[in-house]
């Protein structure tokens, strides 16, 4: 009985750390949102450059030679203008020399963006 007791003390005291509040009070009207990443989620790429071109994103990001666009996690924020974030979710484990990485491309509509849509990168650059 003293053991239940303690465990349900220790909760009690616990339970205020582990809780999270957002207030936010807007007589503007403004759109907000507010993103929670899981812990396990990769980071953003650090990228060496994004364009958009011929209605496609072209980046520029580190290889060992065996990346690919589909080693990628894109997830768009459809904002005006669009966030887009490219997250690596699959490693390049070869072993070639690629002091300049390698070009990517997604189109709009892999993307789920209608042409022309204003959009912007947020990842890093290096």
């Amino acid at each position: 009985m003293r053991g239940a007791f303690k465990v349900l003390a220790a909760a009690a005291l616990a339970a205020p750390l582990l809780s999270a509040c957002v207030i936010y009070d807007s007589d503007a009207g403004e759109n907000v949102s507010v993103n929670v990443l899981r812990d396990d989620a990769p980071p953003a790429e650090a990228i060496h450059e994004a364009r958009f071109v011929d209605g496609a994103l072209v980046a520029r990001v580190d290889s060992n030679g065996c990346t690919q666009a589909s080693d990628f996690e894109v997830s768009v924020a459809e904002n005006s203008p669009a966030k887009i974030t490219l997250r690596r979710i699959k490693p390049d484990m070869c072993k070639a020399l690629v002091p300049d990485g390698v070009e990517l491309r997604w189109t709009y509509a892999d993307l789920g963006l209608e042409p022309g849509t204003p959009a912007r990168i947020i990842n890093p650059l290096k």
